[in-house]
């Protein structure tokens, strides 16, 4: 397996397989689309942190949707951080890159001195995804549990698709010369491929809590593999999961030479958001004149602010509303 160690890994997402395992990964690696989601909000340090987690979990999920499909993680919580939504938007063509998006909703009175999970209290963790028009979407949930972010999202693959899964993540700030201060993150999911069975213990098998685990999923001789890719995993250093120093191929191949790995090509990924003038006004359009005129600031207008990328709409009351006359330009 040899890329060229000059291929810039940063803001990409690359697939493998190993072979003589059955395991199928992705590594990823966020610096400018982390910095670009953090930088359209003020947020406290332990709330960067989760939506740090959140935006990478996202990359490594969302690397396996179709073209033109979108997922979207959320997490619904009655602790200090209410919420946490991102958006992954496949490419619209082969060869074009993703699109993240990210935010989070939180109390800044109720944030405490504690690790960043434990701004979050009881609530559920979501994985929805949207195929596109006339398609039913999916939603899956499960309760938040565990220690972070990725510990339930390992959760969901075990209990709704009944895929055993794994996440070694690393995120924070770094200092670069020439770049300063910014947020870079890294990390490896692995999944073991599925069989024929949605899983092999048996559809009895519930796990500790009523919860599904990556132990539940395999069967006696599979195992062993299981067990194997996730002692080598858990050998990584922080500092190589977040680069950029090592490629994320001598990663792989310092992690798993023994086991065969094979990569597929790397999907790169840029901050994006789909927001616009007229989705706005499609939003606004099954409002009457009458609901319209309680929305209408002081100043004669109507606003919006995209929680995503922080754009501001401006707009005439006279012109939004399912009876009001069509903008010019508008579709």
């Amino acid at each position: 397996m040899t890329i060229g160690s000059k291929l810039a890994w940063d803001d990409t997402v690359l697939p493998f397989q190993l072979d003589k395992s059955d395991i199928r990964g992705r590594v990823a690696r966020l610096d400018g689309v982390l910095g670009n989601v953090l930088k359209q909000h003020d947020y406290p340090p332990v709330v960067e942190a989760l939506v740090a987690e959140m935006a990478l979990l996202t990359a490594l999920i969302g690397q396996t949707i179709k073209l033109r499909w979108k997922l979207s993680l959320q997490v619904q919580s009655k602790g200090p951080v209410r919420m946490i939504a991102t958006d992954y938007y496949g490419p619209t063509k082969e060869g074009e890159p993703a699109r993240i998006r990210a935010y989070a909703s939180y109390d800044a009175a109720r944030l405490t001195d504690g690790a960043p999970f434990d701004q979050v209290g009881e609530g559920y963790f979501a994985i929805m995804i949207d195929q596109g028009t006339g398609m039913m979407p999916y939603k899956g949930l499960t309760p938040l549990a565990g220690k972070s972010l990725s510990d339930c999202a390992e959760a969901y693959f075990a209990q709704s698709e009944q895929i055993p899964t794994r996440f070694q993540l690393s995120f924070g700030k770094s200092t670069e010369p020439g770049k300063g201060e910014h947020w870079r993150a890294g990390g490896v999911m692995i999944q073991h491929m599925p069989k024929a069975s949605p899983y092999a213990k048996g559809a009895e098998a519930t796990g500790e809590g009523g919860l599904l685990h990556a132990r539940d999923l395999i069967d006696d001789d599979a195992e062993e593999n299981w067990n194997r890719v996730n002692v080598l995993l858990s050998s990584v250093e922080e500092m190589e999961l977040i680069g950029p120093h090592v490629t994320v191929t001598d990663l792989l191949v310092r992690l798993f030479h023994e086991e065969q790995p094979r990569v597929y090509d790397a999907q790169p990924v840029r901050f994006g958001c789909t927001c616009s003038e007229a989705r706005v006004r499609q939003t606004l359009s099954i409002y009457s004149a009458k609901d319209i005129q309680k929305m209408t600031t002081e100043d004669g207008r109507v606003t919006a602010d995209c929680q995503f990328c922080g754009a501001h709409y401006d707009l005439d009351p006279e012109t939004v509303g399912f009876d009001a006359k069509k903008a010019p330009g508008d579709e």
